[in-house]
């Protein structure tokens, strides 16, 4: 993710502490006497997806009603969201999340709506490991949108042009990089300005830089989860078997990929349909495989926690219960899936937040893309939704504690510095920053 986006992304994030449960949302739940309950969203998705799924809940409901407000992006919603809040006014029930949910709460942007959601929760509506990121403090402030299925696409005919098998583990990936380098082949990317890598390696081994207790955070970034993936990281980087090409420009990154110098990427299903719509010279030579595991695993393990995967409820809502109740069925119900299909790209909008996507994998995965290993994908995309986990909890100040990691990470591709090195630094800035901030750290 790009410095700046993550600076527009979200305001400096405010003390979470004990008065987290407090932030509970300003309206109540009753509804309309005069008809219908109506839930104002905004989304920047695209109309084409949205607009049906919409006029789906409208056609389908009696008591309640979305109202559809769109929103020009990321940004420029969460802008207008922070003056709504302020202000009282048009305050949004439900709205596209930009952000992490502990920070967005210690802004007091976001409502209390676990008393509502944790009856679907239980219902089994959703995937479990959907659940954690819409929490902070043990409470509910979003509805769950879930994630994207991580796992990895390789360039299946250099693999075999120079007799590399497919990688099963991490530490598989930087042997099969060694021989890649005598060819002048690279065996991954990691871009100078994405620490993503090593933050996902930390999750998959179940780790997290920050715990709370109560009152109090914990910080560690040289735990035993930690200091696994760093190692992974440095081996990719020492070996100088890792290309470094920006995101910054996207075309020229794809087209990178399309040129058979670099032959392995971690991915979701959402990525998919740009690649098979930008390569040339590689289209049908992709397979996709497992996510690679570290070599002691003792289980299969992909990570979950996405930044974005909640539905917000905004502080200011008059109408908590039937926005939970419009969130969930936008969320989980068939209705709502099958409605989000578009017919220009042939695809749905994921549903990351249920338990049971099968009957919509299909059409995430391009017809062209992996060529007679196409129906490889299924099997791998379910197994990796299976496996997924969240571990991951985020710290009051995580914006800018993401932004240093950032810079450090360019130190790390760069060999200026270590991983070990970096974690180091980001231990005492982590808790130097929370200590400003009058928040109670322990690291």
């Amino acid at each position: 993710m790009n410095r700046k986006k993550v600076v527009l992304a979200s305001a400096t994030a405010m003390a979470l502490s004990a008065t987290l449960v407090a932030c509970g949302g300003g309206g109540g739940s009753d509804s309309s006497a005069n008809g219908p309950v109506t839930i104002t969203w905004w989304t920047w998705d695209d109309a084409k997806a949205t607009e049906p799924v919409a006029a789906k809940f409208n056609a389908t409901h009696k008591d309640i009603k979305i109202k559809l407000v769109r929103q020009a992006d990321g940004p420029g919603s969460m802008a207008n969201l922070r003056n709504a809040v302020a202000s009282g006014k048009d305050v949004p029930c439900l709205t596209k999340n930009l952000g992490e949910i502990p920070g967005l709460v210690g802004e007091g942007l976001l409502a209390d709506i676990t008393e509502y959601l944790e009856p679907y929760v239980k219902k089994g509506l959703f995937i479990p490991a959907a659940v954690p990121a819409v929490r902070a403090g043990g409470r509910d402030y979003a509805i769950p949108t879930g994630f994207n299925p991580s796992f990895m696409v390789i360039n299946r005919k250099v693999y075999d042009k120079y007799g590399i098998k497919p990688p099963k583990t991490w530490d598989d990936v930087i042997a099969a990089g060694k021989k890649f380098k005598k060819h002048g082949i690279y065996v991954m990317n990691l871009a100078g300005e994405d620490p993503s890598t090593l933050v996902n390696l930390v999750q998959q081994a179940g780790g997290s830089w920050y715990k709370q207790e109560g009152d109090k955070w914990k910080v560690d970034f040289l735990s035993p989860e930690s200091l696994k993936s760093a190692n992974i990281v440095q081996q990719l980087v020492d070996n100088d078997i890792v290309a470094n090409q920006t995101y910054s420009d996207r075309p020229a990154l794809i087209s990178y990929f399309d040129s058979g110098k670099m032959v392995s990427l971690p991915t979701q299903t959402w990525q998919l349909a740009n690649y098979e719509l930008n390569y040339k010279k590689t289209l049908g030579d992709w397979e996709p495989i497992d996510y690679p595991q570290f070599s002691d695993a003792t289980s299969f393990t992909t990570q979950a926690h996405n930044a974005n995967s909640g539905m917000l409820v905004p502080k200011g809502c008059a109408h908590l219960k039937e926005a939970t109740e419009a969130g969930v069925w936008l969320n989980t119900s068939k209705d709502a899936i099958n409605a989000s299909y578009r017919k220009d790209i042939k695809q749905y909008i994921w549903p990351g937040a249920i338990p049971d996507p099968s009957p919509w994998v299909d059409a995430a995965v391009p017809p062209k893309l992996f060529g007679p290993h196409r129906s490889k994908a299924k099997p791998v995309i379910l197994k990796a939704v299976a496996s997924a986990k969240d571990s991951w909890v985020v710290g009051p100040n995580y914006t800018g504690v993401f932004a240093e990691l950032q810079d450090q990470w360019a130190k790390i591709v760069t060999k200026k510095i270590t991983v070990r090195q970096a974690l180091e630094h980001m231990q005492k800035y982590t808790v130097a920053d929370l200590k400003s901030k009058n928040i109670n750290v322990e690291g």
